[in-house]
């Protein structure tokens, strides 16, 4: 019962955790991006279309991500490029991507989907407790961990992480130092998105494989939440995304174990633990302040 309980807390917290190590990055860098939410459910939808038309969720995925990717190109010329507010295109993109996924989609609502399998490694998977949790898991499950370890090589031990959070931190000084602010950025936003098109096409490939219109149910806008929560460090992300998915799992239990408490309450427990947390967090200014990039959300025009 515990192992099974473990194992979709795993399953709850992967795609919060992809969605945000990638605004992690796009955040480091100074960009807020709040389209998140249309950028993962374009990928649950463009995921889900083309496995179930190809009969590979590898393809499936592949061009969820490009999707994501082409999702966060739209928004980094509008704010990189053409100077938009980013909190107003960010929440244009989303709406965006929920009416657009909802009309792509619209055809294959109650269609059942090509669900990726897990992995299974002989003996290691059979050790009794762990095996599945830990050798069991679905590739992207690995995929996770791989990139949370990769993000924070990159930030915290290579040339290129410096320039990146040099530019997140005063993007005025970086362009001083010959710093390329715009192609950074542009690549950061670029990563940020392709991980929420991978983030959606877990979603409709593996944690339920189908398509629902609006699936990701806010699941974007509690991965904004989680790099705040995790003050912009790589492995808070990893504590705070278990949480918030040990919160989900827990509600759905709950309902199953038929606690006498509405449902619609139950329901709202993962995103009334987003508002506490916020909440929380915002008490402590000087601590919000420390940690910020302090560029975060600030247009640059090189020439100006």
């Amino acid at each position: 019962m515990l192992e099974s309980i473990l194992i979709t807390i795993a399953t709850a917290a992967t795609p919060l955790l992809i969605a945000a190590m990638g605004e992690l990055v796009v955040e480091r860098s100074g960009v807020l991006n709040l389209g998140v939410e249309g950028m993962m459910v374009m990928g649950a939808i463009t995921g889900f279309a083309v496995a179930l038309s190809t009969g590979s969720p590898w393809l499936g995925v592949l061009a969820a991500v490009v999707v994501g990717a082409a999702f966060s190109l739209l928004f980094g010329f509008l704010t990189l490029t053409l100077v938009t507010n980013q909190v107003a295109t960010g929440l244009a993109l989303t709406l965006f991507g929920l009416g657009l996924s909802g009309m792509l989609g619209e055809g294959f609502v109650g269609r059942p989907g090509v669900k990726m399998a897990n992995l299974d490694i002989p003996v290691l998977s059979d050790i009794p407790f762990i095996g599945r949790l830990l050798f069991g898991q679905d590739p992207i499950f690995y995929l996770s961990i791989l990139l949370t370890i990769s993000v924070a090589y990159f930030l915290f031990s290579t040339r290129a992480g410096l320039k990146l959070r040099a530019v997140g931190d005063n993007h005025a000084s970086a362009h001083a130092q010959g710093i390329n602010v715009i192609a950074i950025r542009y690549g950061a936003v670029m990563f940020g998105g392709a991980c929420a098109g991978l983030a959606g096409a877990y979603l409709s490939l593996v944690y339920t494989p189908q398509w629902v219109e609006n699936m990701t149910a806010g699941r974007g806008w509690i991965a904004l939440a989680l790099v705040v929560f995790a003050s912009w460090r790589p492995w808070r992300v990893v504590a705070g995304a278990y949480l918030f998915g040990g919160v989900t799992i827990g509600q759905l239990h709950a309902q199953a174990q038929g606690v006498g408490i509405p449902s619609q309450l139950l329901s709202s427990l993962p995103y009334l633990a987003t508002i506490a947390v916020l909440v929380i967090i915002s008490r402590n200014r000087r601590l919000t302040l420390m940690n910020t990039p302090a560029s975060l959300g600030r247009p640059f025009v090189p020439d100006r």
